[in-house]
């Protein structure tokens, strides 16, 4: 064989043996992703259950100090929390020191400052957990059991975005009133034998206050997030107009996504990918109402989008609004790590691992069975998406690596 001809038969034994070196080294860490994507679900699952206990493993620190060293700029706690349970125990426990009205907003709320100064936003019960929200998907009043559910359901899908959320029973004669502000005491009355407040919100109005059953009202408590990490708000791309007759150009214009890839900050990092995950959350819960959305300051698109505010969800489990997941099948494109997730909760293990979840909530049960078996036929509904996707596009198109390293350092 002449030097030129081994020269060229070399080159190309090179070239084959990087290439094959490469598909391997891919297949490998593909691989290796896939595996710890697994021991990640069943670490989750062996957590699920959460005991309301007051007892702490770090005794020089408040449950409340706990709580706020957990937050990073993409978790608001880990994947690994012992002290879980006994920061919830503390939420739905503490003595209420001062009770406000809520920040500004749409719905009503109060502000409760708990022993050792920590801020919760409670929501009241509004509706018994059979009832059934009719018109639009965003329609009715906020539900308070639907905030306890996302909370979980955050914690299922590994996303770990939401505030802390648990139910609490408060005494509005004993626990509320007492240490109101003059502004949210001004909002109580009395209807029947019901202890009743209206709070100052945008839809507050005194001819439609929530009520307690006799001065007991039950509710949710989310944890305030630290002062430490002020929030940005952000208008978000697939929001809605809210107006009869006027859609927004996401609801007629199938190419709008490539529109978004071009704006900042969808243009680059992780924001793009957290609004389709969080486009697949809020189409299992039902929530059509995130017109938008909340992330850390001065982040550049790198910290999270924080699941705030899921309470006009669960109001219909017979409504699945397919326009939820518009950012899903108008990107084609998801997380490698939220499409095994999803895998892993198919076959009712999602059903039954949120009911598992919730099960130790001080107001269990939190949802109806019509509400948790939606929960499966949505995931079926998500999962055929991304098949079509896939089918249209190819796997390596439409599944996105991006796993970031995490630190609570």
């Amino acid at each position: 064989m002449k030097l030129k001809q081994r020269v060229v038969l070399l080159a190309i034994l090179l070239v084959i043996f990087i290439f094959t070196k490469v598909f391997l080294i891919d297949n490998l860490d593909t691989s290796a992703a896939n595996r710890e994507d697994q021991r990640a679900f069943h670490r989750m699952m062996a957590s699920l259950h959460v005991e309301l206990d007051p007892r702490l493993e770090h005794t020089l620190q408040s449950p409340w100090e706990i709580a706020a060293q957990w937050v990073v700029p993409r978790e608001v706690y880990p994947e690994e929390t012992p002290e879980l349970g006994a920061v919830m125990h503390a939420m739905t426990t503490k003595k209420i020191i001062k009770a406000d009205v809520g920040y500004k907003g749409t719905q009503l709320k109060a502000l409760l400052i708990l022993e050792g100064g920590q801020k919760v936003v409670f929501k009241p019960k509004r509706y018994a957990r059979d009832y059934v929200v009719e018109g639009e998907p965003y329609a009715g009043y906020d539900r308070h059991n639907a905030e306890v559910a996302a909370f979980h359901l955050d914690r299922i899908l590994g996303f770990r975005r939401a505030p802390l959320v648990v139910g609490r029973f408060v005494n509005l004669r004993t626990e509320i009133k007492p240490v109101a502000t003059e502004q949210l005491l001004g909002t109580f009355m009395t209807v029947g034998n019901n202890t009743c407040f209206y709070g100052k919100c945008y839809y507050c109005r005194e001819t439609e206050p929530a009520c307690a059953d006799g001065d007991i009202m039950e509710g949710s408590v989310t944890l305030w997030l630290p002062d430490v990490w002020p929030l940005q708000k952000h208008r978000h791309p697939w929001g809605r107009t809210y107006r009869e007759g006027k859609l927004a150009r996401w609801e007629y214009d199938e190419s709008y996504c490539d529109a978004v890839k071009k704006t900042s900050p969808y243009d680059s990092g992780p924001r793009l990918l957290d609004i389709i995950d969080t486009a697949i959350f809020d189409y299992l819960i039902g929530n059509a109402d995130r017109h938008h959305y909340e992330s850390f300051q001065d982040d550049e698109g790198a910290s999270m989008l924080i699941l705030l505010d899921n309470a006009k969800s669960f109001g219909n489990p017979a409504l699945d609004e397919r326009s939820i997941l518009a950012p899903l099948y108008q990107c084609c494109i998801i997380r490698v790590s939220t499409w095994n997730r999803l895998n892993y909760l198919k076959n009712g293990v999602l059903k039954s691992a949120l009911k598992t979840a919730m099960s130790h909530d001080p107001i269990s049960p939190v949802l109806s069975d019509p509400h948790l078996d939606a929960l499966d036929q949505r995931l079926l509904s998500i999962l055929a998406t991304v098949k079509q996707c896939t089918d249209q596009f190819g796997p390596d198109i439409v599944l996105v690596e991006d796993r970031m390293t995490l630190s609570h350092l």
